[in-house]
């Protein structure tokens, strides 16, 4: 199956926003590197032959550093998720960035597994974080995938 793989701002903000409502109920990203619109970032989304949104990955640049800050693949293990992460690596190194970023939690093994297996190691942890970002946005769940209690953020880099 091809996916189209288009800029954010070329799908429209209403159905970038829906999608993060849909996906997470909200469109605000707490991270320990800051508080983000999802809905107002640069990003690349994957359609498919229906026009339906699959896919969809947020990222800022500051400097020469990248950060991924959101990525959700609607149907998984389809190559959705490589796509837009080949494409934010493809617009840092356009952008003359030396390096991409981004932090997941804890219990969240698949992400882990996914970014490790691209190129991307372990470079920071930052412990307690997510009781931090509670502070902002309390709906943030205690636990997350597979039971574990949500605490930590981790970092994982990879140079370009």
């Amino acid at each position: 199956m091809k996916w189209n793989i288009m800029g954010t701002g070329e799908i429209g903000a209403d159905k970038v926003m829906n999608f993060f409502t849909t996906h997470w109920g909200t469109p605000e990203m707490v991270i320990s590197s800051g508080v983000f619109d999802c809905s107002k970032l640069d990003g690349f989304a994957a359609i498919d032959e229906k026009e339906e949104l699959v896919g969809l990955l947020t990222f800022i640049i500051t400097g020469h550093d990248c950060e991924i800050i959101s990525l959700d693949s609607i149907r998984e293990g389809k190559g959705i998720g490589t796509m837009l992460v080949e494409k934010a690596e493809a617009a840092a190194r356009a952008h003359g960035c030396s390096r991409i970023h981004l932090i997941t939690t804890n219990d969240n093994l698949n992400a882990l597994r996914f970014y490790q297996k691209r190129g991307y190691t372990l470079c920071r942890l930052h412990k307690d974080a997510v009781k931090e970002a509670r502070k902002i946005k309390p709906q943030i769940p205690l636990a997350g995938y597979d039971g574990i209690p949500i605490r930590d953020e981790i970092e994982l880099e990879k140079g370009l």
